[in-house]
């Protein structure tokens, strides 16, 4: 059987490698991958490992595959089998210490994975360090194998790919950590031997990165530290020691370092090595990995060590301007660098919390006002080197698409340093320092380039939240010279943005200054200009016309034009369908400065160009309303919905919602099989709804009528979604009562009926989402209409076989549902309801418990433990001695090789405390760890889910008493 096994794998691997076919090597592939599942890869890829004829792809799967078998299906293997498996993997490190590189990682990894598996005391009782510790004394010809497993060792001990209990895990960690000592002293021994100086500063830094508990004094002083730092001159070490370096900055920061005084020794230790690399950023010849090593070095210095840097002392300016070096570097990719140490380091400035030692507000306010001083010099220069980095380069038109959007990010990335700039500076003398930049792009005026014009007005509209609105120096000079810039496409669109940043400041500026006019005529000429000219243009009409619309009563005519140019698509202007929605976001805030009757002609004169084409549509007949592409209904439904969302004039609103309804309806009529468009359709109600509230009168009745009926002929998702929005609104109204429990009744007992399987709603997610969020809005908005009907139980039992979906929204909604089922019967409001709630759940306890727990142990993502835990909780405060009894009963049926007595008895005590009122948190983390025990490999998981059978449930109601 094993020489069969042998040979098909072999067959397997030439196939995969050298055959012309793709799809027999496609199969071949998904051949050795299920391979690798079965009992056999344990001895075939053994025996393949030790046989001297095994070619490099065999050692590499093979080694793969005996790694994998290791990490996840040790369990698999009877208890007397770890001996022989460790002798093999033993001499499997020997044998391969030389090489391939490949196969001996694999091996190392396996026997990390094999020691996280059984105890200290399989290893001889000092644990796998202290195993290698003698190997490598008597062993000397094989270190480079044993001086790779000492540096994975700690690199896989937190790796969840290893099938190990939680508690396991643990325990090996504490062993591990026990033996750094131990660890760092055969890194030590390892120095004498030239070749291994790299592996030994790679080792350093796994077992600096995994173990914080050193004593900081002692690594001062430590031979490891100081090859380290003295490696950091040395091209052929420098990778490797600057990680050692960067590994030993975070030691001295970390949660176990017991405080930064703790760590002075070591950190007046690192500091100079570093520092002393400044002068190789600018030394040309150096390799760029190796300047960006440095600076990655001197970034993470100055980011771990914030705090002390902010206290402004002359070390600490010194680092400062190192940093200023960094970001001065011409490579955006080094500059970046040090980006988000000015971010930190301004939040210490400036956060109140990083002053409180200080005792008196007139001493925290001395003293803030002290560092601010201190590094006011620093960020003006800070503004200076990067605002340079946003000018496009020359020959911009001819960057790739990834090329443009990695610059443009860059620019984002500048906007976000000078912001953090004015909280230092201030946003008023920041602007100072970027107009001079823009004067000195302006020069004469002759032969200007528009480049760097373009770059300071980006960098003024990126402040543009800093600046005072009362700010009169600077600002009126910008404006002013606005008109005069070319048109050239580039410069024209960050000018458009830069009136819309700065729209509050206009509207505050003296009306003297005539500044609105000149500008409206530059969005207009960036609508006609381009697609993305017009679409900045778009985008500052709307905030021009938010912030300043008392400006534009006198001028509605004009705004009119502009609008109905725009969304006529004829007349020059360039606007998308997308950007046209700024606009009619622009005219709807204009029409609510207006008196009533005017805002009532207004709204007229807006929703004009978007139903005359919608009326055009129906009036050529049925089957054109019909076979009309999707866009040009939804063009306009979407500028109906922003005209009804934004214009927040209840009853004028109303009144064209109702005169606008036989349209909507005719459209509702003809399209209801057309998802995209019932979509939008709704969305426009659901706006209407909301800002019209009860002023709908008669319209409301006629869409709930109109929902209710397509509902059942076309199971439309988001007619389940507009009625949440209508009990949200109307579900307290006694007047409504009957068109509401009408519209409940319908639409529940049709998704009933669609959803009676897993299968079902993993085929509707859309509606299984959208009919629980339906029904957690009526437990919350009209309970008396929802919970005492014959559909309230029906539903909780649709909930009951759709908790297992795997989509993640519908998900959430089926159990947010249910747990505001248990937190109404809970509750004061609820207590009429109390009675029926807990005979529902009391008759199906124990199926829906099962569901649960399969869904904790596996049936559901982890992502989803919050939510499981959160039902599981609610369950238990709400039924606590039924809930465990329900809870014993499901635990029982998983299988001993999965769980073990005392993890079964944990679980329970956690439903225990559960029902006791023990913390969500401190509940759902012992969940999961639960959960990981049962998810810790697939066959194990498998075995927990054959045993609950979640989605083969099926229960018959039987009455019990409370």
């Amino acid at each position: 059987m094993e020489a069969q096994a042998t040979a098909a794998v072999k067959e397997a691997l030439a196939a995969l490698y050298h055959h012309p076919d793709d799809a027999t090597r496609t199969a071949a592939d998904r051949w050795l991958q299920q391979f690798q599942h079965t009992l056999d890869a344990w001895q075939v890829a053994d025996s393949l490992l030790h046989d001297e004829s095994s070619n490099l792809e065999t050692l590499i799967f093979c080694s793969q595959t005996l790694r994998s078998k290791v990490q996840r299906d040790f369990e698999e293997l009877p208890s007397e089998a770890f001996r022989p498996l460790q002798d093999s993997l033993y001499a499997l490190l020997k044998k391969f210490s030389k090489g391939p590189q490949k196969v001996r990682t694999q091996i190392c990894i396996a026997m990390a994975a094999l020691a996280v598996h059984v105890p200290v005391e399989d290893w001889g009782g000092g644990g796998i360090v202290n195993w290698l510790s003698d190997e490598m004394k008597s062993q000397q010809d094989f270190i480079p194998s044993f001086l790779e497993l000492l540096i994975v060792l700690p690199q896989e001990c937190s790796s969840h790919k290893i099938a190990a209990r939680p508690e396991r895990r643990r325990q090996f960690e504490n062993d591990l950590r026990s033996s750094a000592e131990v660890a760092l002293s055969l890194l030590t021994a390892c120095l004498g031997i030239d070749q291994l100086k790299e592996q030994v500063l790679e080792g350093f830094a796994s077992w600096l990165r995994f173990c914080h508990g050193i004593s900081a004094s002692n690594l001062a002083s430590h031979p490891l530290v100081y090859t380290a730092l003295s490696s950091l001159n040395s091209d052929q070490f420098l990778e490797a020691a600057v990680n050692v370096t960067s590994e030993l900055i975070h030691f001295t920061v970390s949660r176990e370092s017991n405080g930064i005084t703790e760590q002075i020794p070591l950190i007046q230790v690192l500091i100079p090595y570093v520092m002393g690399l400044k002068e190789q950023l600018k030394d040309s010849s150096k390799d760029e990995d190796d300047v960006k090593a440095i600076a990655r070095l001197l970034a993470d210095m100055g980011d771990s060590y914030v705090e002390l840097i902010a206290t402004g002392s002359n070390d600490a300016m010194q680092i400062v301007n190192a940093l200023l070096e960094v970001t001065s570097h011409q490579e955006f990719d080094i500059s970046s660098m040090t980006f988000n140490f000015w971010h930190h380091l301004m939040r210490n400035l400036t956060d109140r919390s990083s002053y409180e030692s200080y005792g008196s507000e007139v001493s925290i306010n001395a003293e803030r006002n002290r560092r601010l001083q201190i590094f006011h010099h620093p960020y003006e220069i800070l503004v200076s080197l990067v605002s340079f980095r946003v000018e496009y380069p020359e020959l911009y038109h001819t960057f790739s698409e990834e090329d443009q959007r990695d610059f443009r990010h860059s620019r984002y990335a500048v906007s976000d340093v000078l912001l953090d700039a004015t909280d230092v500076l201030g946003g008023d003398p920041t602007l100072k320092i970027l107009f001079m930049k823009l004067i000195q792009a302006c020069g004469n005026g002759q032969n200007q380039k528009w480049q760097p014009v373009e770059a300071a007005l980006f960098c003024i509209q990126a402040i543009a939240k800093s600046v005072s609105v009362e700010e009169k120096e600077i600002l009126p000079q910008v404006m002013s010279l606005l008109p005069s810039f070319p048109h050239q496409e580039q410069l024209l669109q960050t000018v458009c943005s830069l009136i819309g940043a700065f729209s509050k400041w206009i509207d505050a500026a003296p009306s003297e200054l005539l500044i609105l006019p000149p500008l409206v005529d530059i969005l207009n000429k960036g609508m006609s200009t381009s697609e993305d000219t017009a679409a900045a243009a778009s985008v500052a009409f709307k905030y021009i016309c938010e912030d300043c619309r008392r400006k534009f009563s006198g001028s509605l005519d004009g705004l009119f034009q502009i609008y109905q140019i725009a969304l006529s698509g004829v007349g020059g202007y360039k606007v998308s369908s997308e950007d046209s929605l700024h606009l009619v976001e622009a005219l709807s805030v204009v029409i609510m400065t207006l008196p009533p009757d005017h805002a009532q002609r207004a709204l007229e004169l807006i929703c004009q160009p978007v139903i005359n084409p919608l009326q055009e549509i129906i009036q050529q007949g049925d089957t054109v309303l019909q076979q009309v592409p999707v866009r040009q209904l939804t063009l306009h439904i979407d500028r109906l919905s922003c005209i009804f969302s934004r214009v927040k004039l209840p009853q004028v609103v109303a009144e064209a919602v109702n005169r606008y309804w036989p349209t909507l309806k005719s459209i509702f009529d003809k399209r209801a099989w057309d998802t995209r468009t019932m979509e939008s359709l709704c969305r426009s109600c659901k706006f209407a709804v909301r800002t019209c509230g009860r002023f709908m009168g008669f319209t409301i009745g006629a869409i709930l009528e109109e929902i209710q009926t397509l509902y059942q002929q076309h199971n439309q998702a988001c007619f389940l979604y507009l009625s949440s929005e209508v009990i949200k609104i109307f579900g307290s109204d006694p007047a409504c009562a009957n068109y509401l429990a009408s519209l409940i009744q319908a639409l529940f007992g049709h998704t009933i009926q669609l959803l009676r399987t897993i299968q079902d709603f993993t085929a509707r997610p859309d509606i299984a989402d959208d009919c629980f969020l339906l029904a957690s809005r009526c437990i919350r908005y009209c309970p008396d209409l929802f919970v005492p009907t014959e559909m309230f139980p029906r539903l909780v039992d649709c909930a009951m076989a759709g908790i297992t979906i795997q989509h993640r929204e519908a998900c959430k909604s089926i159990l947010s549902f249910l747990s505001d089922v248990f937190d109404l019967a809970k509750s004061s409001e609820g207590e009429k309801y109390r009675e029926l709630i807990n005979t529902i759940i009391l008759q199906r306890g124990a199926v829906l418990t099962r569901i649960m727990v399969a869904s904790l142990t596996g049936a559901l993502p982890f992502s989803r433990l919050d939510e499981v835990s959160f039902v599981l909780v609610s369950l238990s405060r709400s039924f606590g001695g039924n809930m465990l009894n329900w809870a014993r009963e499901c635990i029982t049926l998983i299988p001993s090789q999965a769980l073990t007595d005392s993890e079964r008895s944990r679980f329970l005590h956690i439903v225990s405390d559960a029902s006791s009122g023990s913390s969500l948190g401190s509940i759902t983390d012992r969940f999961a760890e639960i959960s990981e025990v049962c998810r810790r490999n697939k066959t194990v998981q498998d075995m927990v889910q054959a045993a609950l059978r979640p989605h083969d449930l099926s229960f018959t109601v039987v009455p019990q008493p409370l």
